[in-house]
């Protein structure tokens, strides 16, 4: 198994497949969708409607650039409330029509400007969590690099939740955490061990479904082949999500997180944390 810190410099390889890569892999007759119809178009976000095998879907995801012109445009991935209030927007959309959701999570967390606080950020993402806990279609979401925090949870509320195999998912990045535990960015090696950010870690925890193998060293190698497996696994999820009643799914979707935190002390006690 691979150091954790190894991991973390995989996720975020700059030629790893974005969300528009899997966007454009997965699905066809993809159609942007873009605003919050209250503030402005975020460009970290991206989405929209398209076909997913014959299966209508909404699909979004945050979106990083190639290079610093692009990642500056697209805030590296960090999207603003619009951010979060645009993929609301789809996602109600979807139910609307009863199309099913796809998302794609790849950000170090939501981005940490006055303006989006000012334009309130907490509250766009904890509107997300909630509007997506009840949500009457099913959601599928994949770590496709980065899953940072409160930024990459406010899409991820979902019925299934993958990652690729040199994914991370956490609630602050190693080099934060170190700064806040040792006061030292340096440490940020043995911070990432300890958080257990890899998939084979959250696998493990119960926290994710799945793990979506990368060929090679990484998906940046041969991302047609990480999203093929990838394909695969969404295909599968959906089948077995399609046939649930409205009521089932919500309620098995709540009692999925519901059960993450649950422990079992040595004297018999158990409770949530």
């Amino acid at each position: 198994m691979k150091p954790a810190i190894d991991v973390v410099r995989l996720a975020r390889h700059p030629k790893r497949p974005t969300s528009r890569d899997f966007i454009e892999y997965l699905v066809r007759d993809f159609v942007e969708l873009h605003g919050d119809r209250r503030f402005a178009d975020d460009p970290a976000i991206i989405g929209g409607i398209g076909f997913f095998a014959d299966i209508p879907v909404t699909i979004l995801g945050h979106q990083k650039g190639r290079n610093v012109r692009e990642n500056i445009r697209r805030h590296f991935g960090m999207a603003h409330p619009e951010g979060y209030r645009k993929a609301l927007r789809l996602m109600k959309q979807a139910e609307r029509f009863g199309r099913p959701v796809i998302t794609l999570i790849d950000t170090p967390g939501a981005y940490p400007g006055i303006g989006a606080e000012e334009r309130g950020q907490a509250e766009a993402i904890a509107t997300n969590l909630y509007e997506m806990s009840g949500l009457r279609v099913p959601i599928v979401a994949l770590v496709t690099g980065e899953g940072g925090s409160g930024g990459a949870l406010g899409i991820g509320v979902a019925d299934r939740v993958f990652m690729l195999a040199n994914a991370i998912y956490s609630v602050i990045s190693p080099e934060g955490c170190a700064s806040i535990l040792w006061k030292d960015a340096a440490k940020a090696s043995a911070a990432a061990e300890a958080l257990r950010l890899r998939a084979v870690d959250l696998k493990e925890l119960g926290v994710i479904d799945g793990i979506i193998a990368e060929p090679g060293e990484g998906a940046h190698e041969q991302p047609g082949e990480a999203m093929g497996h990838a394909r695969k696994a969404i295909a599968m999820a959906l089948k077995e999500l399609l046939v649930l009643d409205e009521e089932t799914l919500v309620r098995s979707r709540y009692d999925k997180f519901r059960r993450m935190g649950a422990f079992t002390l040595d004297d018999g006690l158990s409770g949530l944390i």
